[in-house]
């Protein structure tokens, strides 16, 4: 942990927009979804979804019946 602790305290005395470069390098070394990817899956599963719909594959419930019986389970 001693090396993570100097990396850490070496990277606090860069200036800030030095930082945030750091922390953009840091987070796609790690190969995690985009906000763009993310935003497309979450696109595609919309789409999933108005298409089991349209199909009747899905049994559609009102909105303030869901509220209702998350409120009953929750609500102690």
């Amino acid at each position: 942990m001693a090396v993570i602790d100097k990396v850490f305290d070496d990277a606090l005395s860069l200036p800030v927009d030095v930082r945030l470069n750091l922390v953009e390098k840091l987070l796609t070394s790690l190969n995690l979804p985009i906000q763009a990817e993310i935003d497309r899956l979450w696109a595609e599963e919309a789409e999933r979804r108005v298409s089991q719909i349209d199909r009747s594959e899905v049994e559609l419930i009102p909105g303030d019946e869901v509220f209702a019986s998350v409120l009953r389970k929750y609500r102690k």
